[in-house]
């Protein structure tokens, strides 16, 4: 497996994005099992590991840190800022702020909760729209300065954004939702991210868990599953695109590899760039992701895959209005 550049950093293809061990998709594993995944993936090769000031709220930062800082050296660490919790009103509540002092201060927590003396790659989770990018970049160019911090990174921004605060400051990676059913970055990101020689970062890389084919009735997701809000798994949506898996799971056996195989392996193939950071909770699943970086695609199955799963066939947006309010992407009614 031919390892790519993210910063000045080597890292395989195919990193660990850490989210779904604290956060967002229903009830979390127990720290045991949690810490087999994060120990199995480091014995498997995984060499870059991705987390956030908002997962869990903290606790996905605190995991991280106490199972892998005594391996720190074997791994590119990478984590956000500028979206955390807060409490207001009584009730510990998810909070967009891209300020100077907020980034400095969560930055520092960070720091503690992961237990190192620098992070590796350092995003700015979301763009907070009452502050000019410039400013917020800024932030991030000191801590980069101070040591505290080893390169800049941006999530969910649109390529005309991407511009903007690369002028401010070098960015290193965009990392933005990217999967078979979520084709946005091809608008315009992905080309902007390749001009200014950024690595493009894929999160939710096998659709959310859809493309592994194990969700067959989208009722069955608890109450706090952050799907449970989103368009295309809810109860008038989900049918129509539920009917296009059979398909694709016949097509992923044909090519000798699983749903989640297949949805990275066109993922890699077609961008030989770009890096992808499945999460999962089970040690065979996450053994399984790793290995998609070996599979070899032609343009006919690249091809075959992609008419499967043509956009216009994809029933409902990627977020609600509320979360699209949010993000800064290009948006288009056909992804």
């Amino acid at each position: 497996m031919q390892k790519r550049k993210i910063a000045h950093f080597q890292v395989n293809p195919i990193g660990l994005g850490c989210m779904n061990l604290s956060h967002a998709y229903g009830v979390p594993p127990s720290a045991e099992q949690a810490e087999r995944v994060l120990l199995g993936a480091l014995d498997a090769g995984y060499d870059f590991f991705d987390t956030a000031t908002l997962y869990g709220f903290g606790a996905n930062e605190t995991l991280v840190g106490e199972v892998l800082s005594a391996h720190r050296k074997r791994f590119t660490l990478a984590s956000k800022c500028g979206m955390g919790g807060e409490m207001l009103d009584g009730k510990l509540t998810r909070v967009i702020d891209g300020s100077p002092a907020k980034i400095r201060a969560q930055c520092e927590a960070s720091l503690k909760r992961l237990k190192t003396d620098v992070i590796d790659l350092y995003y700015l989770h979301r763009w907070d729209k009452k502050i000019p990018i410039e400013e917020s970049v800024g932030a991030l160019a000191d801590l980069q300065k101070a040591g505290k911090i080893q390169s800049i990174g941006l999530s969910e921004v649109s390529a005309s954004t991407l511009r903007k605060a690369y002028k401010e400051a070098p960015i290193a990676a965009v990392q933005t939702e990217y999967s078979l059913w979520t084709r946005n970055p091809e608008i315009a990101v992905l080309d902007a991210c390749k001009n200014l020689n950024v690595t493009f970062v894929a999160f939710s890389p096998v659709a959310r868990g859809f493309l592994c084919g194990d969700l067959t009735d989208a009722n069955t997701l608890a109450n706090n599953d952050i799907r449970k809000t989103m368009p295309r798994f809810l109860p008038e949506n989900y049918p129509q695109n539920l009917a296009l898996l059979p398909d694709y799971l016949a097509l992923a056996q044909s090519l000798g590899c699983t749903g989640a195989q297949l949805a990275l392996a066109w993922m890699l193939n077609k961008h030989p760039a770009l890096i992808a950071i499945p999460g999962t909770t089970q040690v065979a699943h996450m053994q399984d992701n790793f290995t998609a970086g070996h599979i070899q695609l032609d343009a006919r199955s690249i091809a075959a895959v992609e008419a499967l799963l043509d956009k216009a066939r994809i029933v409902g947006n990627r977020y609600n209005a509320q979360a699209r309010s949010e993000v800064d992407t290009e948006e288009s009614l056909l992804f």
